[in-house]
C-alpha cells in the first residue's frame, strides 16, 4: 500500500469520525424504534410541523442514520453519503429552529461544516471502498 498525504489521512479520520457517529445514532436508535419515534413526535406537537409528516421521518431517521454512517466508515459511495448527510442535517437544522432549540442548532452546524469540508475535499478520500479513491482498502477490487 502506498505512503497516505496528510489531506489523505485528514479526510479519512474525517469520514470515519463523522461515520461512527452516525452509524451509533442509528445502532442505538432501532432497538427501541418505537420510544424513539413517539418522544420526538411528541417533541414536535408543540411546532407547526404536522405530526403527519413528523412521525414516518421519526420513524425512518435511524435507518437513514444507520445507512449513512455504514457508507460513511467504509468509504462506499462516500460522496452520496456527504451530500446526503449534509441534507438531512440540513432537514434535522429546520426542525430544531421550528422547536427554537438554538442550542441543537449550533450543534448541528458543526455537523453541517463537517459534511461541508468531507465534500469540498472528496478528492482526498483514501482507505476506501469507492472505486475512484487515491488509495483502496487491500482485498477489495475497484
Amino acid at each position: 500500500m502506498k505512503k497516505l498525504t496528510n489531506h489523505q489521512w485528514a479526510f479519512f479520520v474525517a469520514r470515519i469520525t463523522i461515520g461512527i457517529n452516525l452509524l451509533v445514532h442509528g445502532l442505538v436508535r432501532i432497538p427501541k424504534l418505537s420510544d424513539f419515534a413517539e418522544g420526538l413526535t411528541k417533541e414536535f406537537s408543540k411546532t407547526y410541523l404536522p405530526e403527519i409528516l413528523v412521525s414516518p421521518f421519526a420513524h425512518a431517521l435511524p435507518f437513514i442514520e444507520f445507512m449513512l454512517g455504514t457508507l460513511l466508515v467504509l468509504g462506499w459511495k462516500t460522496k452520496f453519503a456527504s451530500i446526503t448527510g449534509g441534507l438531512l442535517i440540513a432537514v434535522l437544522l429546520f426542525g430544531m429552529a421550528m422547536q427554537e432549540d438554538w442550542g441543537g442548532v449550533g450543534n448541528l452546524m458543526v455537523y453541517a461544516i463537517f459534511f461541508f469540508l468531507l465534500i469540498k475535499n472528496i478528492e482526498h478520500n483514501a482507505l476506501a471502498i469507492d472505486p475512484n479513491a487515491r488509495t483502496t482498502v487491500e482485498g477489495f477490487k475497484s
